[in-house]
């Protein structure tokens, strides 16, 4: 009996040890106290930091009491200039050092301490520079961060005529800023948050708080909580994570690369989080008419906007819906069409010798590859391969007997209403949806159509983002929000925020929100 108490007391010490070790995962190593001998500290730092070649130590003695220091920081992420004038400068000049508080002494704009080995670790991988002073068990950390960092340009993938030139860049403080420079208002109000258990991303949450609704803002701060992850390397990652269903084609949160946009959306109502090292930010909640809406519909006139807007919604039913509907006429349906017609699209496909659906298949593969072999090689090659490439093999298909040239037309025309769609996760998720909808049509005609023309609205209606509808203000219907949905009626009239947005100060305009809270 004796022997089985030690063995069973063997085996839980064993199982133990074995469960310290998957809480202790590499690079997350249990706390330690940091040690009031330099030495030690300095053993520790060359632990922690092997092969760390731009790991800086550089020793310094307070001239008057004679007190040694170290300071570390990694010399690609910290401001040098900064590092030499605010802290090695002041720590060494003579009058300055014979204050009691290093605090006094140090001209930097932001100080604090630590006083685990875990936040030196995680404090100088984020950029900081860390200074030890011999007999103290606690790290001054002092933010000088100044890692490479890009300029601000004008955005890419979100041209606009009349908007702001700005685009958002991969540091998130330049963002934030460049956010509060449209919302100069004390109830923007910013939460920060840590992703990643190896490379750690912050996030910020932005929203007006007497606005954004908190059942909205706590939704989305719970899923940015619950992330489980190594690290963030882009925003795409973080919406793919976090939003509400991970199997639709269709975009759920917002990514945008515009302030004037990000600004737009908050002072709806909507939540922003800014994800550093990333140069996109992510808004919810979003509906799919949100996706068809530009900043410069409301730098146009009220009439010129709402014939765009128009444009763009029915550029999303040609681009979905015009190859299938191609397929179903000339394979089922073919009574619908005119005689004339009929016989010029016999004409045409005389020579091939496919069946529609493998004829559009080949033409529309033919066009997403070379959309993205433009998107891919340098701006000049990648507009010349785009338009001979398109020209030449189209032109070369049709002498061949390899397509007809009504298919080309087609194929045309979905590819300019395709472009025409001003979101490009919408437009990337529609080039899914047109080959559903060419199959369905293959196998069943304009019945086909119709049947995936119903699950698609079903799919939608069935959608939410950040627990909101995603069809709103269509389905449910919201009819306060049809003022900016296919019209775009005159700003003096649109006094209210979108209710789809579930703002709790719904009244834009004039002196103080009434304070309805959002449907």
């Amino acid at each position: 009996m004796r022997n089985l108490r030690d063995w069973l007391r063997g085996k839980k010490s064993f199982l133990q040890q074995v469960g310290d070790a998957q809480v202790r995962q590499p690079g997350s190593p249990s706390a330690k106290p940091i040690s009031t001998s330099l030495s030690d500290n300095m053993l520790e730092l060359r632990k922690r930091f092997p092969l760390t070649p731009d790991l800086i130590i550089r020793h310094m003695d307070n001239p008057v009491t004679r007190e040694r220091a170290i300071l570390v920081y990694l010399s690609g992420l910290v401001d040098r200039n900064a590092i030499n004038n605010n802290v090695i400068r002041p720590f060494l000049d003579k009058r300055r050092s014979r204050e009691s508080s290093i605090f006094n002494v140090l001209t930097v704009g932001n100080m604090d301490f630590i006083t685990d080995w875990n936040d030196v670790e995680s404090s100088i991988l984020l950029g900081n520079s860390l200074l030890f002073l011999e007999g103290q068990s606690k790290v001054f950390v002092i933010e000088a961060r100044g890692w490479p960092q890009r300029a601000i340009e004008d955005p890419q993938s979100e041209a606009s005529l009349l908007g702001a030139h700005q685009g958002f860049v991969e540091t998130s403080i330049q963002n934030i800023a460049m956010i509060r420079r449209y919302i100069p208002n004390r109830e923007l109000k910013i939460q920060e948050y840590t992703l990643g258990s190896r490379g750690i991303s912050k996030a910020s949450v932005l929203y007006l708080a007497d606005v954004a609704k908190p059942e909205v803002v706590k939704e989305m701060v719970d899923r940015l909580q619950q992330v489980n992850i190594d690290t963030i390397l882009n925003t795409g990652e973080l919406r793919e994570i976090i939003e509400d269903s991970r199997y639709s084609p269709f975009p759920q949160l917002i990514t945008t690369e515009r302030p004037d946009t990000a600004a737009s959306h908050i002072l709806q109502g909507r939540v922003a989080v800014v994800v550093d090292r990333t140069p996109k930010v992510l808004i919810g909640p979003a509906g799919f008419v949100t996706y068809f809406q530009n900043v410069d519909d409301y730098n146009l006139r009220w009439p010129v906007a709402t014939f765009i807007r128009t444009l763009r919604f029915m550029s999303f039913l040609v681009a979905t819906f015009l190859p299938a509907l191609y397929i179903a006429v000339v394979s089922f349906n073919y009574e619908i069409i005119p005689l004339d017609l009929l016989l010029s699209v016999g004409e045409s496909r005389e020579r091939v010798p496919f069946p529609p659906l493998l004829e559009a298949m080949l033409m529309e593969i033919t066009l997403e590859m070379l959309r993205e072999a433009g998107i891919r090689l340098p701006a000049p090659i990648g507009q010349t391969v785009g338009i001979v490439g398109g020209i030449v093999i189209g032109q070369a298909a049709v002498q061949a007997g390899i397509v007809s040239n009504i298919m080309v037309i087609v194929v045309a025309f979905t590819a300019i209403a395709s472009f025409i769609i001003p979101n490009y996760d919408m437009a990337s998720a529609v080039r899914l949806v047109r080959f559903l909808m060419m199959g369905l049509s293959a196998m069943f005609g304009i019945v086909g159509i119709v049947i995936g023309l119903m699950g698609l609205i079903g799919h939608m209606i069935a959608l939410e983002s950040l627990g909101v509808p995603y069809g709103a203000p269509l389905a449910p219907a919201r009819f306060a929000d049809w003022k900016d949905l296919i019209l775009r009626i005159p700003l003096w009239d649109m006094d209210k925020r979108p209710v789809s947005a579930r703002a709790v100060q719904t009244k834009r305009q004039g002196t103080s929100g009434s304070g309805e809270e959002g449907q």
